[in-house]
């Protein structure tokens, strides 16, 4: 007689559970939409086309404009803090990239710029609480108000009164 043995295959591990968070941590499809609407703009500019002539200072801003948002997408990635200020760039820039580089890079450039930017406006942190800072210890258990007329909004704690509110 013979037995078969079963034997449990080893789960499959997720991949990319660092790269996840850190990506997740950030702007991240935000900056790299700005990155490629800046770079395609400055694709079209070198483009072979006779049609379009820069000269002086426009022709400064053909290059100028795709260049900051670039850099601006990297910033985004980078420093998502700031997330705020570089998407009000990008979203500006995007628009500006309509008068100076090509029509924004023949509309594919802005509107990967603008759909960047806005991205990048509306991304927010994840709040939520780690737990690490959950092991610290319980929250503090709040103090009853003083005064019954007022009570305290739900989740906002009451304020310790001042030797003064004391009276």
């Amino acid at each position: 007689m013979t037995t078969a043995k079963h034997e449990a295959a080893p789960a499959p591990r997720r991949s990319g559970g660092r790269w996840r968070r850190w990506r997740r941590g950030r702007p991240f499809t935000a900056g790299v939409l700005v990155a490629l609407g800046g770079a395609e703009m400055l694709v079209t500019l070198r483009a072979p086309l006779g049609v379009l002539l820069h000269i002086g200072p426009q022709g400064l801003a053909a290059y100028l404009v795709p260049i900051i948002l670039v850099i601006c997408g990297g910033l985004l990635i980078a420093t998502p803090q700031q997330r705020v200020f570089y998407a009000l760039v990008s979203l500006v820039l995007g628009l500006v990239s309509w008068l100076t580089s090509n029509l924004g890079g023949f509309l594919v450039g802005m509107l990967l710029a603008l759909v960047g930017g806005a991205l990048a406006f509306a991304w927010t942190p994840d709040r939520r609480r780690r737990p690490a800072t959950e092991a610290a210890g319980p929250p503090a258990p709040r103090q009853p108000a003083d005064d019954a007329d007022t009570a305290p909004l739900p989740g906002a704690e009451a304020p310790d009164p001042t030797p003064a509110d004391r009276g």
